[in-house]
């Protein structure tokens, strides 16, 4: 098992899951220490990197599209320091990173773990019920509803009709934006049987945001049901009657194609020069060549 531990938070990795756990120093952001243990697992994964510096250097995670809900509404957007999969390292544990680094990239090279966009979430966002108050008002979210309550600093129009609640299954998209600048930011519920294009500021069912320290946590209840929607990348569904005897699941592999075959020949000369650099076993190496011949 390899494992890095740092007053930013501490990595684990057992060959199978990227467990994430934030240090309880002052400088981490409250949107990690909210959002808690994260466990990754491999197939999650399109890769991992460390940037060495003078001082400290970054250990990221860079998660499959799709994947983990929380960046699927963040879309970028979030602060480094508020980033769950970036860990700031000490130089003296500079050899300790890498080290890290490398199991992961040899499980993921002897796993064949692919590295474009998933159809389904692998990680289940933010833990429930969630209650988040930023802004103008306070989100709530416990699986089947979603609660908006409005404060002293809302806009009357937007206040008078009082609390709203949603049932997710009528909610079709999460739309989350920080605020930037002199532009304030805000939390919208897209609702099929209200649609409306007022700015969130009078938008009954959006929660404004200023930019204040609580703000990023918004993000968490939007995660927490954009994980519950239907996913962006999810196959549609097949119009007439499904035809006796070609059913196939959804992830069924085609047929290889040339682009494959060369992407194959790839792999198996990558394995070989890690396996002459003895970052790979000769077990290692013949397991992982044998599952790429198979490919073939």
């Amino acid at each position: 098992m390899a494992e890095i531990i740092q007053k930013d938070g501490t990595w684990t990795f057992d060959g199978d899951t990227v467990r994430i756990v934030p240090g309880s120093d002052k400088s981490v952001s409250l949107l990690r220490k909210t959002l808690g243990e994260i466990a990754v697992p491999l197939g999650a994964l399109a890769g991992i990197s460390f940037e060495p510096g003078k001082k400290s250097g970054r250990l990221r995670l860079r998660l499959r599209n799709g994947a983990d809900p929380l960046l699927q509404i963040t879309g970028g957007k979030l602060e480094d320091s508020s980033d769950p999969y970036r860990l700031t390292v000490d130089s003296d544990r500079t050899g300790v990173a890498e080290y890290f680094v490398d199991e992961v990239r040899n499980a993921l090279l002897l796993e064949q773990v692919e590295t474009g966009p998933v159809d389904r979430y692998l990680l289940p966002g933010p833990a429930l019920p969630i209650t988040v108050g930023a802004g103008d008002g306070t989100a709530t979210f416990d699986r089947e509803r979603i609660r908006l309550e409005w404060n002293w600093k809302t806009e009357e129009s937007k206040s008078s009709g009082g609390a709203r609640t949603l049932a997710v299954q009528d909610v079709e998209s999460v739309e989350w934006l920080p605020s930037a600048g002199l532009e304030n930011g805000y939390l919208r519920f897209a609702v099929a049987k209200a649609p409306t294009k007022a700015p969130p500021k009078y938008d009954p069912h959006a929660v404004e945001l200023w930019g204040f320290r609580k703000d990023p946590l918004m993000a968490l209840v939007g995660a927490a049901v954009v994980a519950r929607l239907r996913h962006p990348y999810a196959p549609s569904p097949v119009a007439g009657p499904a035809r006796p005897g070609r059913a196939e699941p959804a992830d069924a592999v085609p047929a290889n194609d040339g682009g494959d075959h060369d992407a194959l020949l790839r792999r198996l000369r990558e394995l070989g020069e890690l396996h002459q650099a003895g970052i790979l076993t000769a077990e290692e190496f013949t397991t992982a060549k044998q599952a790429v011949l198979k490919r073939m």
